[in-house]
């Protein structure tokens, strides 16, 4: 933290005013510089735990697996403030990807916020602690901005408290951006910047002050820029002199922050300063010590919230978990509840001519032959849901009518423009359905979706991408955190994506959503990889999500044109026995011609079909 050990003082500045003013839980998402000393003097982590950790000493379940770097783990704690007030920390786990956590500290956020608070953001307060280059040169920053104030990401308000190296890696700020401040992305939504000097603790305990009793009372973003300096390069290693030689010598000759307050309390009549703070400092190196001799030091009591509870019930998952999947159906009773109530609409709602014709085709389907189609048994999945008290979330760009108009999972009045939710009147149900048009982006919220889902185990959390491959802007997402959270840092995620893929001639960008990408990323179980076929099975694996013992990522392959093919539609029968098929059987071949089997899924297996019906082989 050299250079800007204000930051510490800041934090602890921020947790007791909001304490103060009614929050309950603190969520933090940072990068690396000044982890460690954010986990030892704001969370309470033990210094004992720290050096276990770094002694390779620490229990971390990595079977074959490499695990992270240490200071990218994640830690919850409890404290006390000044006041004697109790509050609920959470530091976030992170990639090295600087500034990747922050849309998930938000929808760990707003998920806490949903379940623990009753949306009450007032108790939550999420704070990201930036860099000044990574603030100015990451898009996701900007993309998480704009989430401020929409209704399907709104989180009361972020601290943005930057750490103003004036240096990014070995970069000069007057490379690294062209906007007068690193913070001048602020603007767009006219949120407030105290520029503070890092050298000045009273100040930038003062701006933080202000700063969280102005989210409190305002609801919005507000960013706290300290401009300090780097006292090493990127790490202790390294050299900043080969790219900063001039900058450097004035650094190394400049006293730390401790000591320009030292010298300032002396300067100010203050007689006893400099030999408290040497007595201080004398006694935290002899501390530092006995942690490292292994003389234990207690660790913080803490309470498991609800969220934690509910993940502790859970398992990891093994390989023989997929040999077959759980019973995932549901009664004839709770089918027909679901399916009356999303076929119907309140007295007096007009929906569009067109919508109305689509939905009146789909309950004679049924009626006339006993079958549900895709959108049908999308939607039957999550009322069934809803019925045994379980939350769903879906967000994206279109995904209230879908992007293929199959959905329609809300409706408009075509004469008042009023929405109306399908699933909203479904009777018995206790769980909630909440879904949102997202913004123009995927990286941030996706990395919303997951940190919800991380924070709600017992929610199905859904991303649809507009076109499949529109996943390529949320890659950072994919790789970093989806495929990988649960081998690095030991949290599980059930995040869904629904990513539309089929070649329909309309040329690369419309076609793949790049499975192959995916089947890669699939190594020692890390996740669910899925091209499914008909509206069962779909019903079926949405389901199993929450009926697994354990929680893992899906990622389904949607089709497109598929979505109306009636070789998709499925029974009544098969939503009301067994779960998820992995193999569908051809029951329509005569075993005795068969020569070659072939495996296949989807848009493939329909046009087999086709070709086999006017073949003997």
């Amino acid at each position: 933290m050299e250079g800007g050990e204000s930051t510490i003082a800041a934090l602890d500045a921020i947790i007791n005013t909001a304490a103060d003013n009614d929050v309950q839980e603190v969520v933090i998402g940072m990068a690396h510089r000044g982890r460690l000393n954010v986990l030892a003097n704001i969370m309470g982590k033990t210094y004992e735990q720290i050096f276990s950790e770094f002694e390779g000493t620490a229990k971390v379940d990595q079977t074959m697996g490499s695990g992270d770097v240490k200071y990218h783990m994640g830690y919850g704690s409890d404290v006390k403030t000044f006041n004697e007030k109790p509050i609920h920390l959470k530091l976030m786990p992170n990639p090295s990807h600087l500034e990747a956590v922050n849309p998930v500290v938000l929808g760990f956020s707003r998920a806490k916020a949903d379940v623990m608070y009753h949306s009450e953001f007032d108790k939550i307060l999420p704070i990201l602690i930036h860099g000044d280059a990574s603030i100015a040169g990451q898009g996701i920053v900007y993309e998480v901005l704009q989430m401020c104030y929409l209704k399907g990401y709104y989180t009361g308000g972020t601290i943005h408290y930057v750490i103003n190296n004036q240096i990014g890696f070995t970069t000069d700020f007057d490379d690294a951006r062209s906007s007068d401040y690193c913070t001048s992305l602020a603007t767009a939504v006219q949120a407030p910047v105290f520029h503070i000097n890092g050298d000045d603790p009273e100040a930038v305990i003062k701006c933080a002050e202000i700063a969280t009793r102005y989210r409190q009372r305002f609801n919005s973003d507000v960013f706290i820029d300290v401009v300090c300096y780097r006292k090493h390069g990127h790490n202790e290693g390294d050299d900043p002199k080969f790219t900063q030689p001039h900058l450097y010598e004035l650094i190394d000759k400049h006293p730390n922050p401790r000591e320009v307050y030292v010298k300032y309390l002396l300067e100010n009549g203050d007689a006893e300063a400099q030999a408290l703070a040497k007595e201080m400092e004398k006694k935290f190196w002899a501390d530092l010590q006995e942690r490292l001799d292994e003389i234990k030091q207690n660790p913080l009591p803490y309470q498991y919230q609800l969220p934690e509870l509910a993940w502790k019930k859970l398992r990891r998952a093994a390989a023989e978990d997929f040999d077959s999947s759980p019973i995932t159906a549901i009664s004839e009773k709770d089918f027909r509840t679901v399916f009356k109530a999303i076929m119907n609409w309140p007295e007096g709602f007009k929906p569009l001519r067109k919508v109305e014709r689509i939905i009146q085709d789909k309950v004679k389907l049924f009626n006339t032959e006993q079958k549900v189609d895709w959108a049908t048994g999308e939607l039957l999945a999550y009322g069934s849901l809803m019925l045994e008290g379980k939350d769903v979330r879906m967000s994206g760009q279109d995904v209230r009518r879908g992007t293929f108009s199959h959905r329609h999972a809300v409706i408009r009045d075509e004469h008042t423009d009023k929405p109306y939710k399908r699933l909203k009147n479904i009777p018995g149900a206790q769980g909630k359905f909440r879904i949102y048009n997202s913004l123009l982006s995927e990286y941030g919220v996706l990395g919303f979706e997951y940190g919800y889902a991380l924070a709600s185990p017992n929610a199905l959390v859904l991303w649809e991408a507009q076109f499949g491959d529109f996943a390529n802007g949320a890659q950072t997402m994919i790789d970093q955190f989806i495929s990988a959270g649960e081998q690095k840092w030991n949290r599980m995620n059930g995040v869904t994506l629904l990513l539309p893929h089929g070649y329909e001639g309309q040329g690369p960008e419309h076609s793949s959503a790049r499975i192959e990408r995916f089947l890669q990323l699939c190594a020692e179980l890390n996740m669910v990889v899925a091209n499914i076929t008909t509206s069962a099975n779909l019903f079926h694996a949405l389901r199993r999500q929450l009926a697994w013992p354990f929680r893992k990522p899906l990622v389904i392959f949607s089709p497109k044109a598929n979505l109306r093919h009636p070789g998709s539609y499925s029974h009544l029968q098969e939503f009301l026995t067994g779960g998820f098929k992995a193999v569908i059987d051809d029951d329509t071949a005569d075993a005795g011609l068969i020569k070659k089997i072939l495996f296949c899924t989807g848009k493939i297996y329909f046009e087999l079909v086709e070709k086999a019906e006017r073949s003997k082989d």
